[in-house]
């Protein structure tokens, strides 16, 4: 079956719900409530499906000027108003390395060029450490700019970003 990458849907929460917290602490634990919250707080809210009604990975991604209290996001806030900012993207453990995850970005950089914006910016965890991400987004033209303590310094990311490039 093919790839397909597309909205997520209010009946793939559970299923979203399971990917993020199985992918713990490359990305924050969530309720399903927490998590609904996020995908109305998002621009864009994908899920990647190899198996129709089977999300195998997932993608939410914030525009600029949205109520989001997110310290990483504050952070891309106050550098700049041309962004998507992916706040998180989790590919089911098996299907790392198959093409999701660049599909994924694939859906944010779309959305980052139809609305004029110059870049895709995220932030990936030095500590606990996540070399596999920091490798996967430099692959992708992502550059450190930064790095910040998060959750009262439980945590340590980099900052990052890509631009967007115009067809």
């Amino acid at each position: 079956m093919p790839l397909v990458v597309r909205p997520l849907e209010s009946f793939d929460l559970t299923a979203v719900l399971a990917l993020n917290n199985a992918a713990v602490p490359a990305v924050p634990p969530a309720t399903k409530e927490e998590l609904a919250q996020l995908v109305v707080v998002a621009g864009l809210a994908v899920v990647a499906e190899v198996d129709p009604g089977r999300p195998v990975g997932f993608l939410l991604a914030m525009d600029p000027g949205v109520g989001y209290e997110s310290e990483n996001y504050r952070w891309f806030s106050a550098r700049s108003d041309s962004f998507v900012y992916v706040d998180r993207i989790v590919v089911a453990e098996g299907e790392r390395g198959t093409g999701i995850g660049r599909a994924l970005h694939a859906a944010a950089f779309d959305r980052a060029a139809e609305h004029g914006r110059a870049e895709v910016t995220c932030e990936v965890n030095v500590r606990p450490a996540n070399p596999e991400s920091l490798a996967f987004h430099g692959r992708l033209g992502f550059t450190k700019l930064g790095e910040q303590e998060t959750k009262g310094g439980a945590y340590r990311v980099a900052l990052l970003a890509a631009p967007v490039r115009r067809p």
